[in-house]
């Protein structure tokens, strides 16, 4: 959900992006360190090692490609028993929500019964509006691809202090919060720049947009994902929570700083009500499952190929990063481009890309978010030593 709680928490809730191979895991050795050290994920295992090395409590990672399944994990599930984490953690995904909305949006722009090329306010009216914000002149696409201008909710000081910092987080975990109040929150402040104009990070595109599929469909967001996506692909560990508090299991404990800086003691922060995050960052799911939708996204099966072709259409984020319609691209330094989406909540980091032909899929999650870099295990997964 947020761009990187472990940099500084108020800012927290946005994008990432990581990647991965194949083949058997080892057993664990001492420690409870059971990544695979051997083949092609050498790279890969040490890098997983390193997060933990960094602070990381554990990792739970799965690769795919044409020569099988690798999985891997490393450090602990649970701090306080030291058990280790499984390759069948189930995990809060965060912003990898977004790559799920936007596939349900392109659905109905296929089917007929929208068009990215609407207006925020002929859905909503008059909910995008106070501040120079102005629902009249954004477009569908707009939000998908962050390029509306509309300011950003989880960047504002008040909600950062009251969801993601020490005091207000264990006063506040439990609190519903609608979506139309994350917009209000949004509206507080001024646009970032006119529709259209630049690019910048905000969730509250993506609230915007599932209150949109809302509107279009007259069924909660979260129910056309699960009809849409999560029962025809079989998704198993995957599900949008609403305001249900846990993980299910199996699963890890969840942990963070809720600090600014990312010092302090360390806390479990597994329970809360994900509707904070709402359709911008809510959902949970596992790496199988996450390896499965996106090798079935990108090969055509969710989307016909006049809609796929749009939301692999990107921004440029920067020399490296490209931003389609809740897709990201990247360039590793190696020549290979993956696609996919990573995303925080907190106490977890997630991370999910394939190729472009969905040949190669990795997907892994970190149950902690002030340590660890998700870029380094996909670089190592794919670019090796």
């Amino acid at each position: 959900m947020r761009k990187r709680m472990r940099t500084t928490a108020v800012t927290a809730v946005a994008a990432a992006l990581s990647a991965a191979l194949a083949a058997p895991a080892v057993a664990a050795g001492p420690g409870g360190d059971r990544t695979g050290d051997t083949g092609d994920h050498r790279a890969t295992a040490r890098a997983v090692r390193a997060a933990v090395g960094d602070g990381v409590p554990g990792v739970t990672l799965r690769a795919e490609d044409r020569r099988g399944v690798w999985t891997a994990t490393a450090g602990v599930g649970n701090l306080r028993t030291e058990r280790p984490r499984s390759p069948h953690d189930r995990y809060r995904v965060g912003s990898i929500t977004k790559t799920f909305v936007a596939t349900v949006l392109l659905q109905l722009e296929a089917e007929g019964r929208l068009s990215l090329d609407d207006t925020v306010d002929s859905w909503l009216p008059g909910l995008v509006s106070g501040n120079g914000h102005d629902g009249t002149r954004i477009t569908l696409r707009q939000l998908l691809n962050h390029t509306s201008g509309i300011y950003n909710y989880t960047a504002d000081e008040d909600f950062g202090r009251t969801y993601f910092l020490e005091e207000g987080f264990f006063e506040h975990r439990y609190d519903t919060l609608a979506p139309e109040e994350l917009v209000r929150v949004a509206m507080s402040h001024e646009p970032d720049f006119a529709p259209g104009a630049g690019w910048n990070y905000s969730n509250t595109n993506y609230v915007l947009a599932g209150l949109v599929i809302e509107k279009s469909t007259g069924r909660p967001y979260g129910e056309e994902i699960r009809r849409r996506v999560i029962a025809p692909l079989h998704l198993t560990g995957t599900s949008v929570p609403g305001t249900r508090t846990g993980v299910p299991g199996p699963s890890s404990r969840a942990y963070g700083k809720l600090t600014e800086d990312g010092s302090g003691p360390v806390h479990d922060v597994t329970r809360l009500n994900p509707s904070m995050a709402s359709s911008a960052g809510e959902m949970i799911s596992d790496s199988k499952d996450l390896n499965r939708f996106y090798r079935a996204l990108l090969t055509g099966r969710l989307l016909p190929g006049e809609q796929l072709e749009e939301m692999t259409d990107t921004v440029a984020v920067n020399d490296r990063n490209g931003y389609g319609l809740g897709l990201m691209s990247t360039e590793l330094s190696c020549g290979v481009t993956v696609w996919g989406h990573g995303g925080g909540i907190h106490g977890s980091t997630s991370d999910a890309v394939t190729t472009r032909d969905g040949r190669h899929s990795v997907a892994f999650n970190f149950n902690g978010d002030w340590a660890g870099d998700p870029g380094a295990v996909i670089e190592a997964e794919y670019c090796g030593d």
